[in-house]
């Protein structure tokens, strides 16, 4: 029997796994680069507009945030200057998860260990999964590219995009193989390629900010920029990260063959004999498990929210023309001022963000069902309810916390603007805490579903990928308003300094109530 046996059914088997979870994916990143593509386009009218963005997309926190623009003279170039890094994260995270999922997983849960009681090779598991994996990145990354052509843009450029997309993609495939080898957790994989993909994002950003071009070389994001996509469109760059990416894989294999079935090369630290007083209660554990993820969260929100408080400031003074004003404002809507707009453009994407935050924590129920951990504390006197109510506490209280968090960020960044940073608070957290209803909503539904149908519990994350896309691009493709209503945060734009609306306000509320 060949290292690889067994590979296509187990290769069948993961596809059959995540039938839903792939294509859900794979069309909420493609709706991404082609519905992001179409309405920039629309925006900008003629090279008047693009000139006078040029400026505010040159700031310094701008450039930290997305990258720099290819060619400042392409309109096409200003369409996926945003989409280009953040798509480019977003697959990065679904290679993470797959790879993770298929391996790791796996392997921890004491299934890879049955399946290789069969005619199954020691490497056809790790096989499997880059390959599902790298299929998954190579088929988003095509599809990509052709969303940018069907939406007008230039099909070379197109190409170099969706090359951008698939190298950091398959850079993180080798880099989750990797980890899955070094670790003996699921969590531990997972914090070792999130790691990683955090490390190449801050390294990018230094580097793109300082104009030190040695720094945004020494990351796979840093790999995408430089395909320089409507600019240049480098295609010998992808060289590298699909050298780099052979080069993790390989490495893998090798670690693998190092190591025992179901350890990992870097030992764990053992904990304590007995548990602290402070975990006799299924909320102490709740808190524990879930402080650290909330925690990087927390500091990530702080961290944009002071960024942004500062691109705020300048935005009045960058874009003086009437073309970059109307385009501010059709992003945003009608506010009293043009920082009013961008701030309350991105406290709307932002909200998404905690949403998924809130569905991640909610779903954590699932993962401590599966491992039979909840089976040991219902074991106790601990009622079910309690179990539920203890994640779910945590998925509330977070989610809204990081938008509070947001909100005194931002009014950290524009105090001067407003007369200080009480002024400014008062006249920015209405806006901040009318997001908190929807994102409520979301993690209202990834309660239900698992109290209802734990199996399916990826329902939740199909449902806000829904919200998003109906929501962002419902009106740009001419959907009908009974559609776009579908999503909860049309229902929730307050814009600062703005009278805040009660009645969708509570009828969110109730409906999340409703679904707890």
């Amino acid at each position: 029997m060949t290292p690889y046996a067994g590979t296509r059914p187990l290769l069948a088997l993961a596809l059959r796994r995540d039938r839903m979870v792939v294509p859900l994916s794979v069309l909420g990143l493609v709706a991404l680069a082609g519905g992001s593509a179409k309405s920039t386009l629309d925006l900008y009218q003629g090279q008047d507009a693009v000139d006078a963005a040029r400026a505010l997309l040159a700031s310094p926190a701008i450039v930290g945030m997305y990258g720099p623009v290819a060619n400042p003279d392409n309109p096409d170039s200003f369409a996926v200057f945003k989409t280009l890094l953040l798509g480019a994260v977003g697959i990065a995270v679904l290679a993470i998860v797959l790879v993770r999922r298929h391996t790791r997983t796996e392997e921890e849960a004491g299934r890879t260990e049955l399946v290789g009681a069969g005619a199954v090779g020691r490497r056809a598991p790790l096989t499997a999964a880059v390959l599902l994996t790298a299929a998954t990145v190579v088929l988003t990354s095509a599809l990509a590219a052709a969303s940018l052509v069907a939406a007008g843009l230039g099909v070379r450029g197109s190409m170099a995009f969706g090359l951008a997309w698939g190298g950091v993609g398959l850079v993180f495939t080798g880099v989750t193989a990797v980890a899955a080898q070094l670790t003996s957790t699921t969590r531990g994989c997972g914090a070792w390629a999130f790691g990683a993909l955090g490390l190449a994002y801050l390294v990018r950003a230094v580097g793109d900010t300082a104009g030190n071009g040695v720094l945004t070389w020494l990351s796979p994001l840093g790999w995408a920029e430089k395909l320089e996509p409507f600019g240049a469109d480098r295609f010998a760059v992808v060289l590298v990260p699909l050298a780099a990416s052979v080069a993790l894989v390989a490495l893998a294999f090798v670690l693998q063959a190092r190591r025992d079935l179901g350890s990992g090369l870097l030992p764990s630290r053992p904990g304590p004999a007995s548990a602290a007083p402070s975990l006799r209660s299924p909320y102490a554990l709740a808190w524990r498990l879930q402080r650290a993820g909330l925690g990087g969260w927390l500091v990530a929100y702080a961290v944009v929210g002071v960024v942004l408080g500062g691109v705020a400031g300048s935005v009045a003074t960058i874009a003086s023309s009437a073309q970059m004003q109307d385009l501010l404002r059709r992003l945003g809507g009608n506010a009293g001022s043009l920082t009013d707009t961008f701030v309350s453009t991105e406290v709307q994407f932002l909200a998404v963000g905690a949403a998924a935050y809130g569905i991640s924590a909610a779903l954590r129920l699932r993962g401590e069902e599966t491992d039979q951990h909840t089976e040991q504390v219902l074991a106790t006197r601990t009622r079910r309810v309690e179990v539920l109510a203890s994640h779910g506490v945590i998925a509330l209280a977070g989610s809204a916390g990081l938008m509070v968090l947001l909100g005194v960020a931002l009014a950290l960044g524009t105090a001067s603007l407003y007369g200080g940073f009480g002024a400014a608070l008062g006249h920015l957290l209405p806006s901040v805490l009318a997001t908190v209803p929807p994102v409520w909503v979301c993690v209202g539904l990834a309660l239900a579903v698992f109290g209802s149908a734990p199996r399916i519990v990826y329902v939740a994350w199909a449902l806000l990928t829904l919200f998003v896309v109906v929501g962002e691009f419902g009106p740009l493709f001419d959907l009908p308003r009974p559609v776009v209503d579908v999503s909860p945060f049309v229902h929730a734009v307050v814009l600062p300094g703005s009278g805040v609306v009660a009645a969708p306000m509570v009828v969110l509320l109730a409906i999340g109530l409703a679904l707890i």
